[in-house]
């Protein structure tokens, strides 16, 4: 009889489980079916909505056409499950909850459809916010910041452990325990996608008519794609619409700003200058070494440790007063580069005995050194556009090199370049000086940039190889040779 009951109970529990898995392949096959067919599949969309009334959601998951944030205002409980919902945590025993499997397919299928299915034809400033939005709670949902993967910001989602690792969907989607990708690991997979998304959504706006309505504009969340429509554009702004730009243009620099800000301030810093005696202040007491020192001193009978003499920490580090010559290719490839590099320089400026140029070329060079503390006046003088001639920027560089032992020169570019071979020389005759030649290919948000292949090699050649990737890596860079 026992055997009987086992046996009738193991039988329905496989036919429990394969009850959730067809009801979890329902709303995937659905997804599928919209994101690459607009039309609505008929039995697929009631099968669907028979799936996600049964599970007790809400049946608006299924709308296209209801943003995220309306789905949380309606039903506040379920944010949470949005929060790290592709990056879940295994169960204590690592059994799979099937029915629960079920219910983050209806949520992920939700989030996936609205960010990746984004239609066609003219968009209005609302489509724009309400697509920015959703995208966020993907970002969320894969266990990281809103606007992280978008924009290459540092920070950990609330999934993410300390060394990176956290849990996660497995390849089947079952949940099991699998390691959530560092958010630089995800960029370059995910960010350039969402990028060009949104790209695409900020050229099908018309957005000198959004501009020059204050209550549209002020709906508009800065991000790179939005800045560089604003950057390439501003010359054709004016009155309302040009303080509207400026003021995105604004409110992007200082975000990117606070988060490079921190990335230098915890970049590794110069070494210790033990020729400096150490500063007497309470702050710098080496108190574990002072004690060390005068344990000779215990007094066992009055159980008390005289101290003669105090030590302290040093604190100084050497530091040379440097020259940093950062040169940006502002061609229509490299608006990202531009933007950051921009910004970075205007960090490093402010750095005690470290003295920035800043050079940016197309066809021509132009020195922005006076503004170099400023990136926002900075990015308004640009040009972008045009093609890339390195010359020009190389004979503005020359005669900034003084002390080239004291010197690194910063060239960010694609590296496709009219005259190669007579700039690759003079960069290598840079090299040659004893100035530090860092040839960067891509310090964009998003770490995907195409270099020059005939350029990589002989800088892989010369010893100086091409930095590509994120901007994280150039940071660690110059604040190594800077400080």
């Amino acid at each position: 009889m026992t055997d009987g009951t086992e046996a009738t109970e193991a039988t329905e529990a496989a036919g429990t489980a394969d009850a959730h898995d067809n009801r979890r392949q329902v709303l995937y096959w659905r997804l599928l079916a919209r994101l690459f067919d607009h039309d609505e599949q008929a039995t697929l969309e009631a099968s669907s909505l028979a799936v996600v009334e049964d599970i007790g959601l809400p049946a608006g998951l299924l709308d296209p056409g209801t943003s995220v944030d309306s789905i949380v205002q309606r039903h506040p409980e379920l944010a949470a499950e949005f929060d790290g919902l592709m990056a879940p945590e295994p169960g204590p025993d690592g059994a799979r909850d099937r029915a629960a499997e079920v219910r983050r397919a209806a949520l992920a299928s939700k989030v996936l459809l609205n960010v990746f299915a984004a239609g066609s034809g003219a968009v209005t400033a609302g489509q724009l916010a309400r697509w920015q939005s959703d995208a966020a709670w993907l970002e969320r949902a894969l266990g990281c910041r809103p606007g992280e993967l978008r924009s290459g910001r540092p920070g950990r989602g609330r999934g993410a452990a300390a060394d990176g690792a956290g849990g996660g969907a497995g390849p089947d989607g079952s949940g099991g325990r699998a390691a959530v990708p560092e958010p630089g690991t995800l960029i370059p997979e995910i960010g350039p996608e969402l990028g060009a998304i949104e790209a695409d959504l900020v050229r099908r706006m018309k957005l000198r008519e959004v501009l020059a309505d204050p209550a549209l504009a002020a709906g508009l969340t800065p991000s790179m794609s939005l800045i560089e429509q604003l950057l390439r554009d501003k010359d054709n702004l004016s009155g309302v619409a040009l303080a509207n730009a400026k003021s995105l243009i604004r409110r992007f620099v200082d975000e990117v700003a606070e988060v490079l800000r921190t990335q230098v301030e915890k970049a590794t810093a110069g070494a210790l200058d033990r020729s400096v005696p150490p500063k007497r202040v309470f702050r710098n007491l080496d108190l574990d070494r002072t004690i060390w020192k005068n344990l000779t001193n215990w007094s066992p009978e009055e159980e008390r440790l005289y101290v003669d003499r105090l030590y302290y920490r040093h604190t100084a580090r050497k530091t040379t007063p440097q020259r940093l010559i950062v040169v940006v290719d502002q061609s229509g490839s490299m608006v990202d580069s531009m933007v950051n590099c921009t910004i970075l320089a205007s960090i490093f400026a402010g750095l005690p005995k470290v003295d920035v140029r800043l050079i940016a070329y197309d066809t021509q060079a132009l020195d922005l050194t006076p503004w170099v503390h400023d990136p926002f006046e900075t990015l308004l003088r640009t040009n972008l556009g045009g093609g890339t001639d390195g010359t020009a920027a190389m004979a503005l560089v020359r005669p900034e090199i003084a002390e080239p032992r004291n010197t690194v020169v910063v060239w960010i570019s694609d590296f496709y370049e009219w005259r190669s071979e007579e700039l690759f020389e003079s960069m290598a005759a840079v090299h040659r000086s004893g100035a530090k030649f860092i040839p960067v290919g891509s310090v964009t948000s998003s770490g995907r940039g195409s270099v020059n292949p005939w350029f990589r090699e002989r800088f892989k050649d010369l010893g100086t190889p091409v930095i590509s990737g994120h901007i994280r890596r150039l940071v660690h860079e110059l604040k190594t040779f800077l400080t």
